[in-house]
C-alpha cells in the first residue's frame, strides 16, 4: 500500500487497523502500534497523517524551505528541544520530559484549541524531518532526533521524485476520475511542500502515462499495465474503515453505489443518520449499507443498516457471520471479547 491513513478514534478500533486486517493475514488490533519499532515504516503525513514506508518517506525529505515557527526566539526554543531530544539517543524521549524541561506554556493549535506549546513544536519539528517517532506509550509518541543527507537535488531528479509520490497515491486510491485524481496529487502539497509550485506539471504528466478511460462522459484513470476487466469480486462481507482506499474518494463512491456515505464521529449525535463510526458495509463488489460495531459487555454488537434492504440470500448471512468472527478475531483481547 505504500500508506496507510491513521485516526484516533477507537470504535471498535482505531482506522489503520481496521485498514490492515482486511490486507494481512492474521492482523489483530494494536499490532502496527506493538511491531512498529521493527518494521520499516515511519509515521509521517502523505495526504493525510498515518504510516508510510521508508521508501516512500526518503522520496518526501528533506522538507526544505522557511522554518514554520516563525519568530526568532521560537527558533531558539526549537533549537534547544532538537538538542534536548538528541541528548536522549535512539530510545528517544517522552513529551512529558521535554515539557518537564522546557515549561514552555499553552498555544492555540490548528483547531483553534489550546495545546501544549512542547508538543506544537515537536509536531512542528517532526513535520520538518527533523524528528523521528520511534514508538508510542499507551498512544503518546516518543521522539528522537533525525538526520537527512544534505544537498540539492537537480531538477530532474526532483521531478523523479514528485512523479514517483503521484504514482504512490494513484496505486492507492485508483481508480481516479479526473476531479479525484486533482484532488489526490494536490494534496500532495502536505508530502511536499517544497514542490508546491510543480504539483500542477507533476498531474499534467500523470494524465499522459496513466491508463484512461471515459465511461458516461467521465474520465477515469489507473495506473498503465492494470485490467480493470480482468478483476472479479469475491462473495464476501467486509466492514470496511472509513477511510480505507475502498470508500476514501466520496465522489467516487456515488458514483459507484448511488448513495452518500458520511463520517460522522464529530457531527452532534442528533444529527447522525449512520452513527457515530459507521463502517461501510461491502457485499460483493457493492457497498450496500453500514455497520456500528462495538463490544458491550464481553459481546460483539453490530447495529447494521441498509441503504436498501437487506440482501435475502443465504450467502449473505453465511458471509456476514463469518465477517463477524473475523472481527471479533481481530479484536480479540484487546477489547474484553469472550471466545
Amino acid at each position: 500500500m505504500g500508506f496507510v491513513q491513521a485516526d484516533p478514534i477507537r470504535a471498535p478500533a482505531r482506522a489503520q487497523d481496521l485498514t490492515l486486517r482486511h490486507r494481512v493475514r492474521r492482523y489483530a488490533a494494536g499490532d502496527l502500534e506493538r511491531r512498529y519499532a521493527a518494521l520499516d515504516v515511519e509515521e509521517d503525513v502523505f495526504i493525510n497523517y498515518g504510516f508510510v514506508t521508508r521508501e516512500l518517506h526518503a522520496l518526501m525529505h528533506p522538507r526544505e524551505g522557511k522554518p514554520r515557527w516563525g519568530a526568532r526566539h521560537r527558533k531558539s526554543r526549537a533549537q534547544q528541544l532538537l538538542e534536548f531530544v538528541d541528548a536522549g539517543g535512539a530510545a528517544g524521549v517522552h513529551p512529558r520530559d521535554v515539557d518537564a524541561h522546557f515549561a514552555h506554556g499553552r498555544v492555540t493549535n490548528y483547531w483553534g484549541g489550546s495545546s501544549n506549546a512542547t508538543t506544537h513544536l515537536l509536531d512542528d519539528l517532526h513535520y520538518r524531518g527533523l524528528l523521528r517517532v520511534v514508538r508510542r506509550e499507551a498512544g503518546i509518541r516518543i521522539y528522537a532526533a533525525r538526520e537527512f543527507a544534505s544537498g540539492a537535488l537537480d531538477a530532474a531528479a526532483r521531478r523523479a521524485r514528485l512523479d514517483a509520490l503521484v504514482d504512490a497515491v494513484v496505486n492507492l486510491y485508483t481508480p481516479l476520475t479526473t476531479a479525484g485524481l486533482s484532488i489526490v496529487v494536490r494534496r500532495l502539497r502536505y508530502a511536499a511542500p517544497q514542490w508546491r509550485a510543480a504539483i500542477p506539471a507533476a498531474l499534467a504528466r500523470a494524465k499522459e502515462r496513466l491508463a484512461r478511460a471515459r465511461v458516461d462522459g467521465v474520465d477515469w484513470y489507473w495506473p498503465a499495465g492494470e485490467h480493470p476487466a480482468d478483476a472479479s469480486p469475491p462473495t464476501a462481507v467486509r466492514l470496511l474503515a472509513p477511510f480505507d482506499p475502498v470508500v476514501w474518494d466520496r465522489a467516487r463512491f456515488e458514483i459507484f453505489w448511488g448513495w452518500a456515505y458520511r463520517f460522522e464521529a464529530y457531527t452532534p449525535a442528533s444529527k447522525r443518520k449512520l452513527g457515530y463510526y459507521a463502517l461501510p458495509l461491502l457485499w460483493k463488489d457493492r457497498v450496500i449499507g453500514w455497520g456500528n460495531v462495538a463490544v458491550r459487555h464481553g459481546e460483539l454488537h453490530a447495529d447494521l443498516g441498509f441503504v436498501q434492504s437487506r440482501p435475502s440470500e443465504p450467502a449473505f448471512a453465511r458471509e456476514l457471520e463469518a465477517e463477524l468472527d473475523r472481527m471479533r478475531a481481530f479484536l480479540g483481547n484487546q477489547s474484553g471479547l469472550r471466545a
